[in-house]
């Protein structure tokens, strides 16, 4: 099942894609992350569905919070100069950096190296708390979906201090177009995903390229806090970062992204300056 939130004249609606490609909104105003309640509402949905394009997204949930993986894909760390890691790198991410997946990214004041990264995120179905190993880690997953970690390279790398300070303006965090629940997604290693700028193809890779997987991961990050449904965890990006180019290369106003992955749909956003 594809799960989705819209914006509708009395507000936020939760959703779903049918197979035909159109959107049918469920009863009721939008409700808590719960894919066992949002099936039973699809069942019980009566409005005609309407086509997708019609619709304005929002983003699919709002995390309760966003945790980031940092260098996970060994092309990635490479071209930044670094080593893979022996473990994973964690950072997190506010959930108000989230928007949806049509919606402008904005370049903070200051920012003067915004950058992309595809990612698939992970959305935690079942709370997680020092999950025993990998083999029931995947088990807590309730689905998957597209995430894009802006970056701001100058905060993040020039100001000294923590990476946090370059991943968290608004808009930092397109998130959507749907969730994918885990049972269509039989194997997360094993998804295509990319990015381009203005029609340009700059990131295409797998996520079987990943250094850590995701059932690793969540398993590794249940060690150190607990993850509640709700929760997404980003699990890296592949080469072709901005940072990454030759000579590096940064968004500017009115650039457009495009971002993908196999069956987690597309993100389209357009770069609009802070004001």
């Amino acid at each position: 099942m594809k799960l989705l939130r819209i914006h509708a004249d009395d507000g936020l609606r939760d959703a779903v894609l049918a197979d035909d490609g159109r959107v049918v909104t469920l009863p009721g105003a939008s409700e808590a992350f719960d894919p066992d309640r949002w099936r039973e509402r699809a069942a019980a949905a009566t409005d005609e569905p309407v086509p997708f394009e019609s619709v304005r997204l929002a983003a699919p949930l709002d995390p309760g919070k966003i945790v980031c993986v940092g260098l996970n894909y060994a092309d990635h760390a490479a071209e930044g100069g670094h080593e893979a890691p022996a473990e994973p790198i964690l950072f997190l991410k506010a959930p108000d950096t989230v928007v949806g997946a049509h919606d402008d990214i904005v370049i903070p004041r200051g920012g003067e190296k915004t950058d992309w990264e595809v990612e698939l995120g992970v959305v935690i179905g079942r709370t997680a708390a020092y999950v025993a190993d990998q083999a029931e880690a995947l088990e807590h997953v309730a689905g998957y979906v597209l995430v894009n970690d802006v970056s701001e390279r100058h905060f993040q790398l020039e100001r000294g201090g923590q990476w946090d300070k370059g991943k968290n303006a608004a808009t930092f965090c397109p998130l959507g177009p749907w969730i994918r629940t885990a049972d269509e997604v039989p194997d997360p290693q094993q998804l295509e995903l990319g990015l381009d700028v203005n029609g340009e193809p700059l990131q295409d890779s797998s996520t079987a390229e990943m250094i850590f997987g995701v059932a690793h991961l969540v398993h590794y990050i249940s060690q150190f806090m607990t993850l509640y449904p709700g929760d997404v965890i980003s699990t890296g990006t592949p080469s072709g970062v901005g940072a990454g180019q030759k000579p590096p290369r940064y968004l500017r106003e009115g650039d457009v992204l495009r971002v993908w992955a196999d069956g987690l749909g597309e993100q389209r956003n357009r770069l609009v300056a802070a004001k």
